[in-house]
């Protein structure tokens, strides 16, 4: 009986994840080369200095909020690697497309940096962020459904990770409406969710997700 070689392609969870760690140190690093240190020659003064660096604080809080997700994205990915028992090539696949989502987060960034004042911009920004979590559920979903996880993963595990992502994904929508009214405020709930993810507090509600 002959073997397809669709049975045998895309089953190293190690290789995976070493592809994995590889594209995200790149993309982190391509975050901070935007930003950069101002010209001493155009600097005549401390007030000068301030005043550059005020213009540059964009481009420094679009850095902070994208290194926090792709560091929050990481972390989820990660912890559905190790949740698996085994890889086969259509899940391979969908973290290839989860993988393609994160080498856009420095041109999102970028974007925002340069326009973000924008709604558009906002929106684009999140659509970003909701592409890695719903590749990130759809990868979940797939490899429940084709027996790919540890006998150990319980179904209460099982739903503690997609209820992380749901929720998630719903406070970022929330954080993305409210470029609505103001870009800014949108921006300052997108960074306070990340932190909550972050930093994990201890606290009622925020604790469980």
């Amino acid at each position: 009986m002959r073997t397809s070689y669709n049975q045998i392609t895309g089953q190293s969870l190690e290789r995976l994840a070493a592809l994995s760690d590889g594209i995200f140190a790149v993309a982190m690093t391509l975050l901070v080369l935007d930003l950069h240190v101002p010209a001493s020659e155009v600097i005549h003064s401390q007030g000068q200095l301030w005043h550059t660096l005020a213009e540059a604080l964009p481009q420094l809080v679009s850095y902070i909020l994208s290194f926090m997700t792709l560091g929050i994205f990481w972390n989820g990915q990660q912890a559905q690697l190790d949740s698996f028992s085994r890889s086969d090539r259509h899940l391979s696949w969908i973290h290839m497309l989860f993988l393609f989502a994160v080498t856009l987060m420095p041109f999102s960034t970028r974007l925002l940096a340069g326009f973000i004042a924008y709604r558009s911009v906002l929106i684009a920004y999140w659509g970003n962020i909701l592409l890695l979590g719903a590749v990130l559920f759809l990868s979940w979903r797939y490899a429940t459904r084709a027996g790919l996880l540890r006998e150990e993963i319980t179904h209460r595990k099982q739903c503690a990770v997609e209820r992380r992502i749901v929720v998630a994904q719903g406070l970022y929508a929330l954080g993305a409406c409210l470029c609505f009214f103001n870009t800014y405020l949108s921006i300052a709930f997108i960074v306070l969710v990340q932190l909550n993810f972050a930093l994990a507090p201890r606290l009622p509600f925020l604790s469980e997700i």
